[in-house]
C-alpha cells in the first residue's frame, strides 16, 4: 500500500511537456549529492518517450501546490523479468508514496507477462546513504556496484593498430549490420546483471528514439566475415561534460583473448580526441564475470563515480 501524502499534494501521470519540470527536478538531486548536475534535459525526453514507456499507468509526478517535489517510474524490457525504476524526491513521506505506486504497477506488469515475480532495480549514488538506507528499510538490497569511467584526452592519442585479421565496420546504417550488432549485444550479455534479452525489433525501435544516439556510433569488428565485437557510444554525456559515452562494448566468446575490446577502446579514445572531447565515459559492473574493470584501468581510465545497483523481489 501507498504513503498517504499531505492533502495539499496532487499526482497525475507525466507528459513530454513535463520534461523540463522533470529535468530541473533530478538535476537539482544530482547536485545536490555529487557536487554537479548528472543529467540532461535530453535524458528527461528520452525517458518520457521511450518506446514501450506507458506514462499514464508507468509513470508519476507529486506537486505540492504547482511545484513539482517527486518523479517516480517504472519501465519493463525484453521478458520482464526486472523492471527499471526510479523516485526522484527530497520528501521522505513523497519517496514511499512513489515506491508504493511502483511496486503496485510493478506486480500489475509482472502478472501481465506471466511472471510469478520481477525485480524492481534503481541506482543510488555511492555518496547518498540517507536514500540507500531509506530503500534498504523498504526491501531493496545491493545487487552489485557500476564505477563510472572516465579517461581525460589533454593531447591527440595515437591511432592503434587494427588486430590481424580484424575488419572494421564504422556504422550500422542498414538491417543487416544492425542485426548483427543486436546479435553480439544479446550473446556477449547474457547472463549479466540486470541484462534483459530484446527481440531485434524492440532494441532498434529503443535506440531510434533516443535523441543522443545515431547508427553512426556503432561499431562491428569481424572476423572472417562474422560480427564478433562490437562498440556503442552516444552523445548522452557531450551536453554536460563534452565527453563521448561508450554504452556497450561486447566480445563473443570465441573472439576473447584477440586483444578486440582494447583496441576499440583505445581506437574510440583517439577518434574522441580528434573531435576535441575532453574525455570518453563508460559504465563498468565490478561483479562483472568477464575481468571489465581490469581492462578499463590497463589503457588508462579511472573511477569517477560509484553507483550501486539497489533491488527489490516482488511476488507477482
Amino acid at each position: 500500500m501507498s504513503a498517504v501524502l499531505p492533502d495539499t499534494f496532487t499526482v497525475r501521470p507525466p507528459t513530454k511537456d513535463d520534461a523540463k519540470a522533470v529535468y530541473e527536478l533530478v538535476r537539482d538531486y544530482t547536485q545536490a549529492v555529487i557536487g554537479f548536475p548528472d543529467y540532461t534535459l535530453d535524458d528527461a525526453v528520452d525517458e518520457l518517450t521511450e518506446p514501450g514507456f506507458e506514462p499514464e499507468t508507468d509513470g508519476w509526478l507529486v506537486f505540492d501546490g504547482d511545484s513539482l517535489v517527486g518523479y517516480g517510474s517504472v519501465f519493463g524490457k525484453g521478458e520482464f523479468h526486472v523492471l527499471d525504476i526510479d523516485a526522484v524526491t527530497s520528501d521522505p513521506v513523497v519517496e514511499a508514496y512513489l515506491l508504493g505506486e511502483i511496486t503496485r504497477r510493478g506486480r500489475e506488469l509482472g502478472a501481465a507477462h506471466g511472471r510469478s515475480s520481477v525485480q524492481l532495480d534503481t541506482g543510488v549514488y555511492r555518496l547518498d546513504t540517507a536514500r540507500r538506507e531509506r530503500l534498504e528499510a523498504h526491501g531493496y538490497v545491493r545487487g552489485t556496484t557500476f564505477y563510472r569511467m572516465r579517461i581525460d584526452h589533454q593531447a591527440p592519442v595515437p591511432v592503434p593498430e587494427v588486430p590481424a585479421g580484424v575488419v572494421v565496420r564504422r556504422g550500422t546504417p542498414d538491417e543487416q549490420s544492425q542485426r548483427a550488432a543486436h546479435r553480439v549485444v544479446s550473446e556477449s550479455f547474457a547472463g549479466q546483471y540486470g541484462f534483459e534479452v530484446r527481440s531485434f525489433e524492440e532494441w532498434r525501435a529503443s535506440h531510434e528514439a533516443q535523441s543522443t544516439f545515431d547508427w553512426s556510433g556503432m561499431t562491428l569488428l569481424e572476423i572472417d566475415g562474422k560480427a564478433v565485437a562490437m562498440r556503442e557510444c552516444t552523445d548522452g554525456f557531450v551536453e554536460d561534460e563534452n565527453c563521448n559515452y561508450i554504452g556497450r562494448l561486447g566480445v563473443l566468446d570465441e573472439a576473447r583473448g584477440k586483444g578486440l575490446a582494447k583496441y576499440l577502446l583505445r581506437d574510440q579514445f583517439a577518434l574522441d580526441a580528434a573531435a576535441g572531447r575532453s574525455g570518453t565515459l563508460l559504465h563498468v559492473d565490478t561483479n562483472n564475470p568477464t575481468p571489465a574493470l581490469g581492462l578499463y584501468l590497463s589503457v588508462g581510465m579511472r573511477e569517477f563515480l560509484v553507483i550501486d545497483s539497489v533491488r527489490c523481489k516482488v511476488d507477482v
